[in-house]
């Protein structure tokens, strides 16, 4: 503990100088692909933060390992836990397919990193009953012509002491209204990699992502929302329990 505690500030600083070499590499492209805002130039984008994720991850001695077996080839909404800074990074090389998230409005206004997220991410504000039916529009069409959903149903961090905290509806509701099924993956060791409670708080070690059989939603009503979404938090929450999970 004595060891960490002096090598801690060292590491972060190398984790904060190769993540603003490669911010200062691929912008330029970022910036150069942004003005086709379409399909072709989203998934551009994607591509390479997905190689720079897999790429940045592999140099700070943060590895992504996949546990649990590929999903069928299908469209998805991905739904995952939420308990690091880290997560939004490990899900480029966790998953196997194009994917477009849902994610606060806000996070939008954060200088460089923000645009990047507009060009990617479907911007929801949650106060907002307007903004809620928008995006779920365009997380439809996303799904009819683009690729997969991730959501994190959590919300945001999970402080609360438990595996989970409460899920919210709009995953549930999406796969019910687009019979689309659902994926939980889980990230049991983010939380340890990078802390919610400090943007220092950084150490090396494997990040796993563990895959969970998908749940399919044929024939769901909106009557069936309560007992799907009870159903996925219990499946991820009995996995999250089987490791050393706060």
């Amino acid at each position: 503990m004595l060891l960490r505690t002096i090598l801690q500030p060292f590491y972060t600083v190398y984790v904060i100088i190769t993540f603003m070499a490669g911010l200062l590499v691929t912008f330029p492209f970022f910036l150069l692909l942004s003005f086709g805002n379409n399909f072709a130039s989203r998934k551009a984008i994607w591509t390479i933060i997905k190689h720079w994720a897999r790429m940045w991850l592999w140099v700070i001695g943060m590895p992504v390992r996949i546990c649990g077996p590929r999903p069928p080839a299908t469209r998805y909404i991905v739904v995952a836990n939420h308990i690091s800074y880290l997560d939004t990074v490990v899900l480029f090389p966790a998953l196997p397919g194009y994917f477009r998230a849902l994610g606060k409005k806000e996070f939008s206004r954060v200088p460089i990193l923000g645009f990047i997220y507009r060009q990617l991410a479907i911007m929801v504000t949650r106060t907002s009953a307007e903004s809620r039916t928008k995006s779920m529009r365009i997380m439809w069409r996303v799904l009819k012509n683009e690729g997969d959903i991730l959501i994190f149903p959590e919300g945001t961090f999970n402080e609360t002491g438990k595996p989970l905290k409460d899920f919210y509806n709009g995953a549930f509701r999406l796969a019910i209204t687009t019979q689309t099924a659902i994926l939980p993956i889980i990230f049991p060791d983010t939380v340890y990699r990078w802390h919610y409670t400090a943007w220092w708080k950084v150490w090396p070690g494997t990040n796993r992502a563990v895959y969970l059989p998908p749940i399919p939603v044929a024939g769901m009503t909106m009557n069936d929302l309560a007992g799907l979404k009870q159903q996925v938090t219990d499946v991820m929450q009995a996995e999250l329990m089987k490791y050393n999970y706060p």
